[in-house]
């Protein structure tokens, strides 16, 4: 049995792993605080084992950005998580686990070109949405003891039933576009039950490190939008006429660029790097797990 503390009451993963405990792990206590405001500061971390600190500012539309935008940015994924993590620390917490991102390797390659990040490659953030996820990845590493163990997750895109960011988007797309174009682009991604899995594990045997879950597999956009149409009960037609069309909308400036690249680009971790324990983390594979997405019931 574990007793863990989750910073973030509404945070996607984490109310997500809370409810996969539920089923998974009956016996965990599993709690969670709100760091809004300083209430939580009275909260005694001692009696946890592990914290799973999930509050933070989720990447949006950086592009226009205000400096007081900017600021509250590092403000909450920076400073904040140093405070959560200085606490923890101070009131004897064995594990404190932190969310990274895979943007602090920057951007995604633009469609037609490859981006393969390996354990060689240096973070290289593009915006400062990267470079605050950047700042608390390698603060939460440099406070990890024999006594005080910390492991940051570089998680790439996230998906599952209630995600937020592009699985919706796409979801949508596949519902009502009877044609989409065949592409062979290639992304990391992570299923919220492999990922709820992956906790549990790194949890149950404390593990501390730097860890690059995914799924089994690399993920096209078109294979996705063909297993969200098939599980939703819809139709939709591949072909590879449309495929210079994303070519073009890829080169052109601005917002229209910007999203066929965001849609169709590459980024992918190489797959050693996201070996753990024999991978037992890696239950669903794609179709299973948009199948799981799209159905009515909640799978977790």
């Amino acid at each position: 049995m574990k007793k863990v503390l989750i910073t973030g009451e509404h945070s996607y993963i984490g109310t997500s792993f809370q409810s996969y405990m539920k089923k998974n792990g009956p016996d965990w206590v599993i709690d969670t605080v709100s760091v809004r405001g300083d209430d939580w500061k009275e909260t005694d971390f001692g009696r946890y084992d592990c914290v799973l600190h999930m509050a933070g500012k989720a990447h949006a539309d950086t592009g226009r950005a205000s400096k007081e935008t900017i600021r509250d940015y590092y403000r909450v994924n920076v400073q904040l998580t140093k405070e959560v993590a200085k606490k923890a620390k101070a009131d004897g917490v064995k594990q404190f686990i932190y969310p990274g991102s895979i943007i602090i390797y920057g951007d995604s390659a633009p469609y037609g070109k490859q981006k393969v990040i390996t354990a060689k490659t240096k973070p290289a953030p593009a915006g400062f949405y990267g470079d605050s996820k950047k700042k608390a990845d390698l603060l939460v590493q440099r406070m990890h003891t024999d006594a005080f163990k910390t492991a940051v997750l570089r998680l790439p895109m996230v998906y599952g039933k209630g995600s937020r960011g592009n699985y919706p988007m796409l979801s949508g797309i596949a519902k009502k576009l009877p044609v989409f174009p065949n592409v062979q682009n290639a992304r990391s991604m992570l299923y919220i039950e492999n990922l709820c899995e992956f906790l549990k594990e790194v949890i149950e045997h404390e593990d501390s490190g730097v860890f690059y879950p995914q799924n089994a597999d690399y993920t096209t956009t078109t294979q996705m939008v063909k297993a969200i149409a098939k599980a939703s009960g819809k139709r939709v037609f591949v072909t590879r006429l449309l495929a210079p069309a994303v070519w073009l909308s890829g080169r052109l400036p601005g917002s229209i660029g910007a999203l066929a690249n965001k849609a169709f680009g590459n980024c992918t971790y190489e797959k050693s790097m996201s070996d753990y324990r024999g991978n037992r983390y890696q239950i669903y594979s794609l179709e299973e797990s948009i199948r799981r997405t799209e159905g009515k019931k909640r799978p977790i």
